[in-house]
């Protein structure tokens, strides 16, 4: 009876590293070779890494990219044949497109019919639609790979399908938000029973800015069912076996590897968002504010889990309005961790920064500036530091505070990367609770309670005046996350907001705060994407913006949207 090895290398590539890239292709290969397969195949763009942006228009670049393919077919004649994502210029036009290596040559290059152009995505900009591509033949097979988003419609399977194939090999770039994975499953299981046939779904691994690459490669028979899971979050090799029966090619059973909970897959989310950026940038270590609030403390778990808690900073920067609570607590969390706690007090530069403004502050009440003074004093020292020791700065604001500007600008904003960006005030609490009472190997942190319950439990403040508390400047945040999920996430009018019971001067209130902080994200640090709404590429809002919700229900009738009747004779309006 006829088989089939198919290999699969669930890696993590690096944008940019082209070189590097094709020598992890090879060591794959040669896993695959002595494996006795007939195929390996790789993600989208593996060649370059995804998502390149505006980098994969440079001809240079998509010229390196095709030397490097070429390269990788000539030196691996001799054994399986190779699928691989990369980049296919045929100018003035550029194509995203899946290259079949064999025996020395390029055999085939099946080209991306489906751009998407939405979230994240941009490749209506990048690359030309293809015509939908038939099948290759690899051995007995005749294998169709429908790119990425070719497969979340039913067009392209369908016509390859009509073509002859008998194997679908969906190769991916598709980057994680929470159900995602659900969202592919209902996909690749329509398109396997619309078929009737075995689909084998490759997405990449790893974290590339604020995406992360979430594996969880798979394999579906003709029916749709489940016969082989790959792991999420981890780089993988997979051998998968096919024989040819009576009605077609049938994969064998395998590994069904354990899908984690949504919190522990936002939590390895921020890891390992943290841990690529780092590693990819350069970095080995990292520095923090640690105020003794919620927010560093996760911060500094995240980073100790990431690179370890001997790679971690952290600093505290105490004022006369710290208290000896966030004192104790700071060194709890750093204690709890192992980490280095260092700290420096504010006190003498800020009455350095009072003494030469005085002049022009004369006869003016103390407000919000001195307050900020003190969070950029902070930031000046925390980049000092980074900047002497070589150890990226890592901000601490989470989604609630990003989305309404309650951050100072040059202060606590200040930073390379920061890991809860996406992370509503609310869910860090269940966030600190979860990791409290859960520990994975892929932690580098301890187990235990790393965030004091004490912690969790008491009034967030910002500590730059006497008493203050978040609570005293913003709604509190039960019904302020509830109002920016229907607002941020969901795009509702604030008449639809209004009517889930919340006051209509607090929603505009809101809304003028998310608006108007704009121009802060512009100049944020990238961030962990958890949502399909996260700030940056999934939401892109002009900084400078007047409108804002008339109130009016949606619903309400429009003015006719029908063109005026020519007058008799005349030609109609245009």
């Amino acid at each position: 009876m006829p088989t089939f090895r198919l290999t699969l290398a669930q890696l993590n590539p690096t944008v940019g590293a082209i070189d590097a890239n094709a020598a992890a292709a090879r060591d794959a290969w040669a896993e695959a070779k002595a494996a006795g397969a007939d195929l390996v195949a790789f993600p989208e763009m593996f060649i370059t890494g995804y998502q390149t942006q505006d980098l994969v228009r440079r001809p240079a670049f998509t010229a390196h990219a095709e030397r490097a393919l070429l390269q990788l077919a000539a030196d691996c004649a001799d054994g399986p044949a190779i699928a691989i994502g990369g980049p296919f210029a045929d100018p003035p036009a550029l194509y995203n497109a899946y290259w079949i290596l064999e025996k020395g040559r390029v055999a085939a290059r099946i080209l991306k019919h489906h751009r998407p152009n939405d979230g994240v995505f941009d490749e209506v900009r990048l690359f030309r639609s293809s015509p939908i591509h038939g099948p290759y033949r690899i051995g007995p097979v005749r294998i169709a790979s429908p790119i990425c988003e070719d497969a979340w419609w039913p067009d392209v399977a369908e016509a390859q399908a009509e073509s002859g194939a008998e194997i679908l090999l969906v190769p991916n770039g598709s980057p994680y938000h929470r159900v995602k994975r659900d969202v592919r499953m209902g996909h690749m299981v329509s398109r396997a029973v619309e078929t009737g046939l075995p689909l084998v779904y490759l997405n990449l691994a790893g974290g590339q800015d604020d995406q992360v690459f979430d594996g969880g490669s798979f394999v579906l028979d003709r029916a749709g069912g489940l016969v082989q899971q790959m792991p999420l979050f981890e780089t993988a090799i997979r051998h998968v076996d096919f024989e040819e029966g009576e009605d077609g090619w049938v994969p064998a059973a395998g590994q069904l590897a354990p899908v984690p909970s949504p919190w522990e897959q936002d939590y390895r989310v921020m890891v390992e968002a943290l841990r690529d950026y780092l590693r990819k940038s350069g970095f080995k270590k990292v520095l923090l504010g640690l105020s003794g609030g919620i927010d560093s403390a996760i911060v500094a778990v995240i980073a100790a889990d990431a690179i370890g808690p001997e790679n971690v900073r952290c600093v505290m920067l105490p004022s006369e309005f710290t208290s000896q609570t966030s004192l104790d607590d700071a060194a709890a969390v750093a204690t709890a961790l192992g980490c280095r706690l260092d700290e420096v007090n504010i006190g003498g530069p800020r009455d350095a920064v009072t003494a030469a403004l005085a002049p022009l502050f004369e006869g003016l009440e103390e407000d919000v500036t001195e307050e900020n003074v003190q969070s950029r004093l902070r930031g000046l020292l925390l980049m000092a530091m980074s900047n002497k020791f070589g150890e990226m700065l890592l901000t601490t604001g989470n989604k609630s505070e990003v989305a309404v500007g309650y951050a100072t600008i040059y202060g606590d904003m200040s930073g390379g990367y920061n890991p809860i960006k996406d992370l509503y005030k609310t869910r860090v609490f269940e966030t600190c609770r979860w990791r409290n009472s859960e520990h994975r190997d892929w932690m580098m942190g301890p187990s235990g309670e790393v965030v004091p319950t004490r912690i969790i439990d008491k009034p967030p403040t910002a500590e730059l005046r006497a008493d203050q508390k978040d609570e005293d400047s913003l709604p509190p945040y039960a019904d302020l996350d509830r109002i920016l999920e229907m607002m941020v996430d969901r795009d509702l009018s604030t008449a639809a907001i209004v009517a889930e019971g919340f006051e209509e001067d607090v929603v505009r209130r809101v809304e003028g705060l998310v608006y108007g902080s704009e121009y802060k994200r512009f100049q944020a640090a990238p961030g962990a994407r958890l949502t399909p709404r996260a700030f940056w590429l999934d939401r892109r809002y002009p900084i400078v913006n007047r409108w804002r919700d008339p109130g009016l229900p949606i619903d309400d009738p429009l003015p006719s949207r029908e063109p005026a009747e020519a007058d008799s004779g005349g030609d109609p309006q245009t």
